[in-house]
Parts: structure tokens; sequence; C-alpha cells
């Protein structure tokens, strides 16, 4: 059974958010800490910081293939934006993090070049944001094809 999608797309935004019952710091790790990503998205290797390039394996992708990314902001802990360039265009994406108590919010926002791209980028948001969940608490990965094609529509229709 394909989980229910939980973003929307706002304009040309596509947004999505988790929480976790964790400190801003412990979040924020999992999201720039290289053997970190590594777990839920790709490792990176280089020297980060505001302006400057990393290199990103994408370890779930077909051929695990590399990438640059920039880093154009870093508000540690609560802000990061990166742009990525490949065969399908700019990836623009923004993390924002809020902790409220005990529990830590994660705002995920990808710019789309195209409205329409979002029935295939969506499902694949929704794949990563639960392997950062499912790494985070130790649970087994969830498969990409519980997500992709079964949220398609659910991103074409405006969400």
């Amino acid at each position: 059974m394909s989980p229910k999608p939980t973003g929307h797309v706002h304009g040309n935004d596509l947004i999505l958010t988790r929480t976790f019952r964790a400190p801003i710091d412990d979040v924020w790790t999992s999201v720039t800490k290289s053997e970190n990503t590594a777990r839920w998205f790709g490792n990176w290797e280089g020297d980060a910081g505001p302006g400057k390039i990393v290199r990103l394996q994408l370890v779930h992708e077909k051929g695990q293939p590399w990438t640059n990314v920039t880093i154009e902001e870093c508000e540690a802990p609560r802000r990061l934006v990166v742009m990525m360039k490949d065969d399908y265009g700019e990836w623009r994406i923004e993390l924002t993090l809020t902790q409220m108590d005990d529990t830590t919010e994660m705002r995920f926002v990808q710019h789309l070049s195209d409205r329409k791209l979002a029935g295939d980028v969506g499902p694949g948001w929704e794949y990563y944001l639960d392997m950062l969940v499912a790494a985070r608490e130790g649970k087994a990965l969830p498969s990409f094809e519980d997500y992709y094609p079964a949220q398609k529509a659910h991103y074409l229709d405006g969400a």
C-alpha cells in the first residue's frame, strides 16, 4: 500500500514538511553531515559553506551518480539553501528547521521550473524524506515503488 502523500504545490513551489521528536541540532546533523546524509540520500565530499560547491553522490539513483551542489545559504541549524543542476534541470532546494519544545519541524521547498514536474518530483521527495525519517528511527527504508507512480496524480492535481 502506498504511503499517503503529504506535500502540496503552491505556485511553482513543491512544499513538504516532516516533524521529528528531537532537538533542532540533532535534525540539522541528519541533513548536513555526510555520514548521516549517506544513510538516506547520499554522501557528499568537499569543503562546505555558503558560496561553496560540494560533490554529492546520489546513492539511491540509477548508477549512483555524483553531482555538484552549490550551497547558496547556510544558517546552522535553521536554514539551508542549495542548488543542483543535472540532465533534468536545476534543483533549488530550501530546508528550514524550527524547534518548538521537544519537536523540530523541517519544511522542504523545491522551486520547480515548471509546475508539471511536480507529478514526478513530488513522489521522489516524499520517498527521500520518509527515508530520512526511517534512517533516524532505525527502521527499514521504504521502497520507491510504493511512492511512484501511486502519488503522481496527487501532485499533478495541484495537491
